[in-house]
């Protein structure tokens, strides 16, 4: 299990608390309805995100949005399967990283084949200019693609003279 430990290990941590996340807001929350948590700075917003990053194509036609999203969001996972099936075995930041994005990737995708849509309720602001609502899922790609990034760094640097 070694190699793998990370895929099997912190990809279904970040399906599991993603589920469990969204699960808590849409049993306990209405649509729209927002708990300052942060005053100023960060509620929890119940959002249905129909589209992709940023709600992108959310006002498009539900018979081939939830297709193409499906299909690149397969393309991306066997994409980052066959990366972490390459990565060597002391690219241990990298293999977690891709399991953070993997994890992300695949707890979206549930939402997508559960209910249409994606629950994101996550909501950053300042002064009332806010972020878009996000979850757990896009936190773990997001952290996963910046780890991702600095092992690049880190790389680059081991193999400079």
């Amino acid at each position: 299990m070694g190699r793998y430990a990370p895929l099997l290990a912190l990809s279904p941590l970040v399906v599991l608390l993603d589920q469990w996340t969204k699960w808590l807001v849409v049993h306990r929350m209405v649509l729209y309805q927002s708990h300052e948590v942060v005053p100023g700075w960060f509620a929890l917003t119940y959002i249905q995100n129909r589209g992709a990053v940023f709600g992108f194509l959310a006002s498009q036609n539900h018979w081939w949005r939830l297709p193409l999203f499906l299909g690149l969001a397969a393309v991306a996972v066997l994409l980052l399967a066959l990366y972490y099936a390459r990565s060597r075995p002391e690219q241990t930041l990298l293999r977690n990283a891709l399991a953070l994005v993997l994890g992300g990737a695949i707890g979206n995708v549930i939402d997508r084949i559960r209910l249409g849509y994606v629950v994101d309720f996550l909501d950053c602001y300042v002064h009332g200019h806010h972020w878009p609502a996000f979850n757990l899922a896009d936190a773990a790609i997001t952290a996963g693609i910046g780890l991702m990034l600095l092992d690049g760094l880190l790389e680059g640097r081991r193999r400079a003279p």
